[in-house]
């Protein structure tokens, strides 16, 4: 029988927070003092989840190996962090999503691959700060997802069991540290996936159209405690 749930991880970037517009400002910024084409913001949102490195990567078109991207990086941290919180807002339904579970008793947290100065420092633009059980970033520890640590670290901050726990996330990394870590696994379609994923085939529990599903889908597997 499946036990309550007591406590939602979120994935921040994509998932939690649409913060895709002003990370693509940053690397289209990036793009055009080196003389380069701004991309299409279409282009650029599937990119988000997997970090400021493969931003540059693809935005530049280099090799993982370019020694020119640790400088480009660089320079987008710096602009993105000027503009963290500009653009970015919470994907509709998702204030009502963190209200209800408030309500409700169940406390929610934050597992992100996102640094922490950045992290926290979105976090407080966004009132969110206080409101959030746990926040594991990824430099809280010496390893990030996909490795089920994380969330782990989440689990004791939080006072809670991975299996009182749902994991929320967008990208194959997210499913694979929630279901290695004994967790119940929920793929947020409307994050930023691409058109290669495959997410129906990375074994998550569920997957969520849009945030306020996870409320439909809590009652329906009356899983609220």
């Amino acid at each position: 029988m499946n036990k309550p749930i007591d406590t939602v991880l979120f994935d921040l970037d994509g998932t939690l927070l649409d913060t895709a517009p002003d990370l693509a400002f940053a690397l289209n910024s990036v793009l055009i003092e080196q003389q380069r084409q701004a991309l299409a913001f279409e282009t650029i949102r599937p990119w988000v989840s997997h970090g400021g490195t493969v931003l540059i990567q693809n935005g530049f078109q280099l090799e993982a190996d370019n020694p020119t991207i640790p400088a480009l990086r660089t320079r987008f941290l710096e602009i993105y962090t000027e503009n963290i919180a500009k653009h970015t807002r919470f994907f509709e339904g998702t204030e009502q999503v963190l209200s209800h579970l408030e309500n409700q008793g169940i406390k929610w947290g934050i597992v992100t691959n996102k640094m922490t100065d950045l992290t926290e420092l979105l976090l407080e633009k966004l009132k969110l700060n206080h409101r959030s059980c746990c926040t594991v970033c990824g430099d809280t520890l010496s390893v990030c997802k996909p490795n089920p640590a994380p969330l782990f670290h989440a689990c004791k901050l939080a006072n809670t069991n991975p299996d009182n726990c749902i994991y929320i996330g967008d990208a194959l990394r997210d499913i694979e540290a929630g279901r290695a870590a004994g967790m119940r696994t929920l793929v947020a379609l409307y994050g930023y996936i691409d058109n290669e994923d495959k997410p129906e085939q990375w074994g998550a529990t569920a997957m969520l159209k849009q945030p306020l599903d996870l409320l439909s889908w809590l009652k329906l597997k009356r899983l609220e405690p």
